[in-house]
């Protein structure tokens, strides 16, 4: 059985002026409708879990009136921190979940190829990111703003969602990142305190973050097609 979990209770401080970016409308659904609708769609998905605010709980009983998902679907509080908003998403999935994919609200661009193939590669190594190789040229810069070093870029993966883990291994991630005290902006660096490789699966098509107004327009022309 897969879990799917979406993040959905941050609220996005760069988008001045408007409100939660989630909650904004492109291509005819809100941002995070259409990341819900990418992950009830998908053939292997068996359940989706929404970590929401607690104040926007009516607002998602709307969403998923109007949506009509076909898979069972729980909302659930958000936390604190990201890791602590996951964390919760992990305790509401089913106790047959053997699999558990974390995906970000604001991304609702995702294509249904990047979770085949981000699975498909979490059951072969317990664990797989969706990714991009860094295409851009990058500098260090030092102290004044100023070019100190060209950066290889070789190595360089854009991180994306969604993350996918077995349920066993992503449980004691989490579980040493409590007992550590640390914090994890990402899943998979949760992942890495505990030693477990992840795998990188390339996704060949575009998967941006909505995370400022002049995101909107490229998004809503790759929703569009």
């Amino acid at each position: 059985m897969v879990s799917a979990i979406i993040v959905a209770a941050g609220q996005g401080n760069r988008m001045t002026g408007v409100e939660d970016k989630l909650r904004l409308k492109v291509a005819n659904l809100p941002v995070v409708g259409h990341a819900w609708r990418a992950l009830d769609s998908h053939p292997a998905i068996d359940e989706v879990i929404l970590v929401i605010r607690d104040d926007a709980r009516t607002w998602f009983d709307k969403l998923a009136l109007s949506l009509n998902p076909r898979k069972p679907f729980t909302f659930t509080a958000g936390g604190e921190e990201r890791q602590d908003s996951v964390a919760n998403g992990l305790n509401a999935v089913s106790e047959k979940s053997q699999w558990v994919a974390i995906h970000d609200g604001a991304r609702p661009c995702v294509g249904s190829q990047a979770i085949t193939d981000t699975l498909a590669k979490a059951r072969e190594t317990g664990a797989a990111v969706t990714a991009a190789p860094v295409t851009d040229t990058l500098k260090m810069s030092d102290s004044a703003d100023r070019i100190a070093r060209n950066v290889d870029r070789s190595n360089l993966w854009a991180v994306q969602t969604p993350q996918i883990f077995a349920c066993d291994i992503f449980r004691r991630a989490l579980e040493t990142v409590r007992s550590q005290g640390t914090s994890v902006t990402d899943d998979t660096a949760a992942c890495e305190l505990i030693g477990q490789p992840v795998a990188l699966v390339t996704n060949s098509t575009a998967n941006p973050k909505v995370t400022t107004p002049a995101d909107l327009p490229l998004i809503e022309h790759l929703l569009k097609g």
